[in-house]
């Protein structure tokens, strides 16, 4: 109810569920712009509703854990949350993590090396204000936070980001999410893009530093 309060006093208006279920019903009927999700909810807990909602959609999401358990968080990330808060936490915080990951899915990127509205790198294609997709003419079905993590690495090819950059270019702020998240992300995008994600061609790791995107010259 706080989380509600504190949400709807900043403009949004919001559908509570109660349970597992309900939240896909609400998700269904709804459409909504964003889900915070509670990974607690009775009858069907918020990592197997992540799952269900996945199978269609890459619908923003949020989601809150009651135990500060890393195994929790990444696994939460890896099904394809956008972000995640351990409670207790600050309803004004949780408010400014809606807001960043809502403006993600709004402005896509501008890094350098793009167009405003395009990034092509090699035969990776991001159409930013559609926030799609394509490698090689196929299109890859990614979540807001993949694409603008994506699109940051792919409008500098070559250039070495550290993961406190990364953090920051995705939230758009220092929020204090650990920056090991920005690693799970990473594997994910790599499972979508790269034909064998253990020897990557586009996402490269930097050891000791962060990740760069292949240039041609790779």
């Amino acid at each position: 109810e706080l989380a509600r309060d504190y949400l709807e006093h900043g403009g949004f208006a919001v559908v509570v569920a109660r349970d597992g279920p309900a939240a896909l019903e609400a998700v269904a009927r709804s459409r909504p712009d964003l889900v915070v999700l509670d990974l607690g909810l009775p009858g069907l807990d918020g990592l197997d509703v992540t799952r269900e909602i996945r199978r269609s959609s890459s619908l923003p999401i949020v989601m809150l854990t009651a135990r500060d358990d890393e195994l929790d968080k990444v696994l939460g990330l890896e099904l394809g949350a956008d972000d995640y808060l351990t409670k207790p936490f600050s309803p004004r915080e949780l408010v400014a993590r809606v807001r960043a990951v809502l403006r993600r899915v709004d402005s896509g990127s501008s890094a350098g090396g793009a167009t405003p509205d395009r990034v092509v790198a090699g035969d990776l294609t991001l159409d930013l204000p559609r926030m799609r997709a394509e490698l090689a003419g196929r299109q890859i079905e990614l979540t807001p936070t993949e694409f603008q993590l994506l699109a940051t690495l792919a409008g500098r090819p070559g250039r070495i980001f550290t993961r406190s950059q990364l953090l920051d270019a995705v939230h758009g702020v220092a929020f204090e999410s650990y920056e090991r998240a920005i690693d799970t992300h990473v594997k994910n995008l790599r499972r979508k893009l790269e034909p064998d994600p253990r020897r990557p061609r586009y996402l490269l790791t930097v050891y000791g530093v962060g990740y760069r995107f292949a240039d041609e010259r790779t």
